[in-house]
């Protein structure tokens, strides 16, 4: 990477750039395939539990996969003060930055819906659907103070919960139990389908994740202060811990459930976001740590494009590479072949994110 490209780079809280980056890498390198279905008689339990973690809970719990989504939904948060504070810099009126976030938000909808829907079903269960609506009610409060935001986040939780405990629709009055609650049936209204195959993902999540959003709105806030390193670090860490020992204590009366973003997910998970970014924050921002975040920081610069379109890149990549180390590695069998395979094709996708950098080619809303 060029010197000027390091430098424009480090002239940012580079922490954001590198939590975006290790969460689309997450999201889309293929990390996953390194622990699908592993052979229970050869490998170790150490494996055996990554592969567990690397898989959504089926139901109640929380793994390690189940955190990938709010960090997603958490950062876009973050840099939403920073964004929207350079449009009012130069001259932006609120009117014209409302607009623009409208359309952006209009356009992920559709992207959304588009990609998980086919030609007779319709299928709103997709991040970017989600973020669609997060996004625009983060930004239609982020200007209020701190305090009327917390109030806010956590009265959409409340009345999130609420619905699900006390809908009475029979067979969708059941709030924790799945495909019998308050998310299904909003699932079946929204599309109109009446067998749904939606895995028990709820649309209506969009609601109660407009919290983990409005954190992250909190948390940019956060660090455009003047306040201290150490003190913006303690803040997080201490909040993100406080967080996640409520959620947790919050689980034996509401469990955390992702599917349908029980108030006690959200807390817990929106905890794990807090501590994720300071930990970014003290090695990228403190520590001046850059070199292996900047690997991951480039996979974040074109978020949108590399969400839609890595997919079909991998697999490109993969019929290129695989005829070589399925012959080359097959001494290693099919755990080198597949370690060899992943790192190949993740450094030929980092490859194609770097060039769109580089060359300052951005796909965005």
């Amino acid at each position: 990477m060029s010197t000027n490209n390091v430098k424009q780079i480090e002239n940012r809280i580079f922490s954001i750039d590198f939590f975006r980056g290790f969460t689309m890498f997450m999201l889309v390198g293929g990390v996953w395939e390194l622990f699908t279905n592993p052979d229970p008689d050869k490998s170790s339990s150490f494996i055996s539990i990554l592969s567990n973690q690397m898989d959504h809970a089926p139901w109640a719990g929380l793994r390690f996969w189940d955190l990938i989504h709010p960090f997603f939904i958490f950062i876009v948060g973050v840099a939403m003060p920073f964004s929207i504070a350079k449009r009012w810099e130069r001259g932006d009126s609120w009117k014209k930055t409302f607009r623009h976030v409208l359309q952006r938000c209009l356009f992920l909808l559709l992207i959304g819906w588009a990609i998980n829907s086919g030609p007779d079903s319709s299928d709103f269960n997709n991040i970017m659907a989600q973020l669609s609506v997060t996004y625009l009610i983060a930004f239609l409060v982020m200007r209020k103070s701190v305090k009327w935001q917390l109030i806010f986040s956590f009265g959409l939780l409340l009345v999130t919960h609420l619905i699900y405990l006390f809908w009475p629709v029979e067979g969708f009055n059941q709030p924790f139990i799945a495909d019998h609650n308050f998310g299904s049936w909003f699932d079946r209204l929204l599309t109109g389908e009446q067998y749904l195959n939606h895995d028990q993902w709820a649309p209506f999540n969009a609601i109660p994740s407009t919290a983990n959003t409005i954190w992250g709105v909190l948390t940019g806030r956060l660090l455009m202060t003047d306040w201290t390193q150490q003190k913006k670090l303690r803040t997080l860490l201490l909040t993100g811990i406080i967080a996640l020992l409520t959620g947790y204590l919050m689980s034996p009366y509401i469990p955390i459930i992702k599917r349908i973003w029980t108030g006690s997910y959200a807390i817990a998970s929106g905890g794990w976001c807090l501590i994720g970014m300071g930990i970014s924050y003290w090695l990228v921002d403190i520590l001046k740590l850059r070199k292996i975040p900047l690997f991951f920081a480039v996979f974040g610069m074109n978020p949108l494009l590399m969400y839609l379109l890595a997919g079909r890149f991998r697999s490109f990549f993969a019929s290129i590479v695989n005829p070589f180390t399925y012959r080359l590695f097959a001494w290693g069998g099919q755990p080198v072949i597949t370690i060899v395979s992943f790192l190949i094709i993740s450094g030929m996708l980092w490859y194609v994110c770097y060039f769109l950098y580089r060359n300052r080619i951005f796909i965005r809303l």
